[in-house]
């Protein structure tokens, strides 16, 4: 039987590689849409349907609409949220 001496810097080098392999993984994952649908919008700025509408109507959330399904650009969404922040 033969044994291996690991050392603190070994297994710091460890540390990091297994950190930069989570970034990487949690990095993809993480990727955010560029589109929207209505549900998604509603969730994130925490919303009813009407709220909705009433952005849409009054020009201030821009969209794009498909069939039936109405699609909403994901900065735009963050905008909304950024001239909207309180102080």
């Amino acid at each position: 039987m033969t044994f291996e001496v690991i050392t603190k810097d070994d297994l710091k080098t460890l540390k990091q590689e297994i950190i930069t392999e989570l970034k990487t993984i949690l990095g993809s994952q993480t990727e955010q849409k560029k589109w929207l649908k209505s549900a998604d919008v509603r969730e994130l700025l925490n919303i009813s349907p009407g709220t909705l509408q009433n952005l849409r109507i009054n020009g201030t959330l821009p969209y794009t609409k498909m069939g039936k399904t109405m699609y909403y650009e994901y900065d735009d969404v963050v905008r909304i949220l950024t001239q909207n922040k309180s102080a």
